[in-house]
């Protein structure tokens, strides 16, 4: 083999050699672990919270007659970034909420400059209306200033409602509708079937034979 072979065959092995030197670090730095946690949690994507989106849809009234207005206060604190409920309280980023149920919606609140969505509304707040809005600002009132997204769990709704309420409005609980009455007994239901085995009426002028008799006088024959 002569210096010109050698010289190539030492070429081809440094570069095999620096090959493999780059694949070694290139491994060192850029080492792939799974992730402890694969993506981020979407909150409420599950379903609605306690129970899912399968869930049938309890009426506020029927929550309200459980609702807690001490457990409200707790649930305004999210809402006290933008509003006060004390009488005599300022307007904010939203208006003040004293008093609010039983008042017109977008009205009043010492002149707060309510959105042309709102407005748009009519009404006043009861305790449906205000559980819609609190359900989705947006979906009650397309285009909304609202920028609060909602409160996803029905009884937190109730508990604040009746913290509202009880900030100078002060109504009426609405009624629980009734529970279902049960299905009443079909009077038209066919009659259980009865032992037609003795029920044949004998033919006219014919005797009524006892069939028991008539085998005891066939053995005495």
């Amino acid at each position: 083999m002569d210096n010109r072979t050698n010289t190539i065959a030492g070429w081809v092995l440094g570069a095999c050699g620096v090959a493999l030197g780059l694949s070694i670090v290139s491994g060192m730095i850029f080492h792939g672990e799974k992730a402890e946690k694969m993506g981020y949690p979407i909150e409420g994507a599950a379903g609605e919270g306690e129970g899912g989106a399968a869930a049938a849809a309890v009426p506020i009234a029927t929550l309200m007659a459980t609702a807690d207005p001490a457990k409200g206060a707790d649930v305004f604190k999210k809402c006290a970034a933008c509003h006060t409920i004390n009488q005599g309280g300022p307007n904010g980023i939203g208006p003040n909420l004293y008093a609010t149920l039983g008042e017109g919606i977008a009205q009043g609140k010492g002149g707060f400059a309510f959105s042309d969505a709102l407005k748009a509304k009519g009404g006043k707040w009861d305790f449906d209306s205000m559980n819609a809005w609190l359900t989705s600002p947006r979906a009650f009132a397309s285009g909304t200033k609202m920028t609060f997204a909602g409160l996803g769990n029905p009884q937190d709704r109730a508990n604040v409602i009746a913290y509202i309420n009880s900030m100078g409005s002060n109504l009426p609980l609405p009624a629980a509708a009734p529970a279902a009455a049960p299905a009443a007994a079909d009077s038209n239901a066919t009659a259980p079937a009865e032992d037609l085995s003795n029920a044949a009426a004998p033919a006219p002028g014919a005797p009524s034979v006892d069939p028991a008799a008539a085998v005891q006088a066939e053995k005495k024959k």
